[in-house]
């Protein structure tokens, strides 16, 4: 007999309203600080497992030591000639280098690295990182692990290449399900169906490889966005789309990564959206205003620039901005929670279940 159940607690809520909505703090790390955090990381004795490896964490979030709440952000620093054990993990990453180059191994594939390069790793692939150059490597990594810490469902395999009593697929590709005989069917004339446990324990398979955008690439498309006149109303930006994702408009399956162009002295208009997004600035200067305050930032700075529901927008001062966005508005999409209001002066839509937004953007060749 359990002894030790935990006793439920009843909440009358009974005639009340809602709880007002408390938005999240924005948060400005300086390039100065993660400098000196690089610095102190590469200071250290190399240890065991390879991982010189720090979380920024927003303060506001809690478990999971997110920078947003569903966003964990860390720092990682490798040697020249250094390398990192093999790990694996049901989260999964968005990989972006700040300083240097190298290589990574995930699942199989080989991705050869330079700085602002970004790349995916999917959940389960064993990964490992090799700095083969003479400088020092540094690399942002972004990962839904915070939601996954919250929820209590992060499980971390250190030893991968080990004997295994779960999944025994050691890549990032996860082979095909078989058609499944017990189908599912329509119950209702509306459109409710009946889905049997056989294929409830066997959904259809969706691939997910590792993909790479390098920034010298990336780039030359990017710049062409710097024609769009001053009378444009949108992002100077592209997607670095993975085809996986799907409707859901992902870089992999909790978030995008959206590389942006800010011309000099480009203010966007004052917009908001449910999802979080975090910025790290890798050209130029300028300013964010988010929830009525005013945040100054240049190159080498990461910021939680837009808090869940927090109006915010941004500027360039004298020079072009190059900026990579970090945004969980895939998971948003997922959940039907996607809230977005594009101009405040009329009302927000739900992406993905209703029509959204338009620009006045003329081609570009």
């Amino acid at each position: 007999m359990v002894t030790d159940n935990p006793k439920a607690v009843f909440i009358d809520r009974t005639g009340q309203p809602a709880p007002a909505l408390e938005l999240m703090r924005p948060l400005l790390i300086p390039k100065e600080e993660i400098e000196a955090e690089a610095a102190r990381l590469a200071a250290l004795p190399k240890p065991a497992n390879g991982r010189r490896q720090s979380v920024i964490s927003h303060p506001d979030t809690g478990i999971g030591n997110g920078l947003a709440p569903g966003t964990q952000v860390t720092l990682n620093v490798l040697l020249p000639g250094e390398s990192t054990n093999p790990i694996r993990h049901n989260s999964s990453q968005v990989n972006f280098c700040i300083q240097g180059g190298g290589r990574s191994e995930i699942g199989g594939k080989t991705i050869v690295f330079e700085q602002y390069d970004v790349w995916n790793t999917p959940s389960n692939a064993i990964y490992s990182h090799f700095n083969g150059t003479q400088e020092l490597q540094v690399r942002l990594c972004y990962s839904n692990a915070a939601l996954l810490e919250k929820l209590n469902i992060h499980v971390v395999d250190e030893d991968p290449l080990g004997p295994k009593n779960w999944d025994e697929n050691r890549g990032g590709a996860h082979g095909h399900s078989d058609v499944n005989p017990y189908g599912t069917f329509r119950l209702t004339g509306e459109g409710a169906y009946l889905m049997p446990y056989e294929k409830l324990v066997n959904p259809d398979v969706v691939e997910w490889p590792v993909l790479h955008w390098p920034w010298k690439q990336v780039k030359a498309e990017l710049d062409k966005l710097a024609a769009l006149g001053p009378d444009y109303k949108g992002r100077r930006l592209y997607l670095l789309y993975h085809p996986s994702t799907g409707r859901f408009n992902g870089t992999a399956p909790n978030f995008f990564a959206t590389i942006t162009i800010r011309p000099p002295k480009i203010v966007d208009r004052p917009h908001r959206h449910s999802s979080s997004a975090i910025n790290y600035f890798f050209g130029g200067t300028g300013h964010s205003q988010v929830d009525g305050r005013r945040y100054q930032w240049k190159a080498g700075d990461l910021m939680l620039t837009a808090p869940g529901w927090a109006v915010h927008n941004h500027a360039s001062h004298d020079e072009p901005v190059y900026e990579l966005t970090i945004q969980d508005s895939p998971l948003n999409l997922a959940m039907d929670s996607l809230m977005w209001q594009e101009d405040l002066g009329r009302p927000y839509s739900m992406l993905g279940s209703s029509k959204g937004f338009e620009t006045n953007r003329t081609k570009v060749s």
